[in-house]
């Protein structure tokens, strides 16, 4: 509960503060299950174009794929997988513009509707830690995208006093932040160092007393993963919940699930409904949080390639 309003406090004062995107609960390991909080997306040269083809998650296997913005080839050889898994990237990659599909002979030939922009410049990642006085794995995970460097920079946020003996356990390439969900202060306590997202990388997949396990990732695949979170972050953003049916919940601007009984902003999922002794059944609170999300950052919910899609989607049926 501390930690849900927290992170979706923080995402919210980022968003009105940060002219990219903010999205939370991503995957950002290449070998392990290394999960971080939030990852800020600043925006690349070539943003405009990413925003004009889907409001949703490009597919990142269609991305990859050999099918170019040139001449259209068969999806069989264009795609490195699984046949279906390859059924289901083809119909998504087409539902969301960014491939063109027509029949000859029985076989499906794709091409993209577009080259891939040049779209995303940093990726900032901040781990959640409102109480240091239960860390968890908290120096294994820092330690974990230090060495990784898969993330331009990393932050942790913290509600809690800062000590010298806090900041020696932190790795020292990661910032630190205080920041209190009730006023929206943040104060920056450490800088974080900029990570060599360039290079090798060293993941940590496992860490126990007398051993560690780890892998050796290479620069294709650190950029390959950067690009995977950058797609993921644009189609998800943060705000990943779905406001409950009672009559006391009330949003905020920022669309943050604000219970008054509770006192505080509440996980609808695990919090709000017939458990929960404030309880009023009501139909749920009519307000758009996709349009919260267009109106506070860049991202673009019925962008250009989409009104394209629907006007001539038959031809590739």
């Amino acid at each position: 509960m501390r930690e849900f309003g927290f992170e979706l406090s923080l995402c919210a004062h980022l968003e009105s503060e940060r002219s990219g995107l903010v999205s939370r609960q991503l995957g950002t390991s290449c070998h392990g299950n290394r999960v971080m909080d939030i990852v800020c997306v600043t925006p690349g040269p070539e943003f405009d174009e990413r925003r004009a083809i889907t409001e949703q998650t490009i597919p990142p296997a269609a991305i990859e794929s050999q099918a170019g913005p040139g001449t259209a080839r068969p999806w069989r050889e264009a795609y490195d997988g699984h046949p279906d898994r390859g059924e289901e990237v083809l119909e998504a990659a087409v539902d969301c513009g960014f491939f063109e599909r027509e029949r000859r002979r029985g076989r499906a030939y794709v091409r993209q509707t577009v080259r891939y922009p040049d779209w995303y410049d940093r990726l900032i990642g901040i781990e959640n830690k409102p109480d240091l006085g239960n860390p968890g794995a908290l120096e294994t995970q820092l330690l974990t995208d230090a060495k990784l460097a898969l993330l331009d920079e990393v932050v942790l946020a913290t509600e809690s006093y800062v000590t010298g003996a806090h900041e020696h356990r932190i790795p020292d390439p990661i910032g630190i932040w205080r920041f209190d969900p009730e006023t929206g202060g943040r104060e920056v306590v450490r800088e974080p160092q900029k990570l060599p997202v360039d290079q090798s990388g060293i993941e940590l997949v496992e860490r126990r007393t007398a051993r560690t396990d780890i892998e050796v990732v290479d620069p294709a695949d650190i950029e390959r993963q950067r690009r995977r979170v950058a797609e993921r972050a644009y189609g998800k953003g943060w705000r990943t919940y779905d406001l409950p049916p009672c009559s006391r919940i009330d949003p905020d601007d920022a669309g943050l699930p604000v219970c008054p009984w509770h006192g505080s902003v509440v996980d609808p999922a695990r919090t709000c409904g017939e458990d929960c002794a404030g309880y009023e059944p009501a139909d749920p609170p009519g307000i758009d949080l996709d349009g919260i999300r267009a109106e506070r950052s860049l991202w673009d919910p019925d962008p250009e390639g989409k009104q394209r899609r629907q006007s001539g989607l038959d031809r590739f049926r």
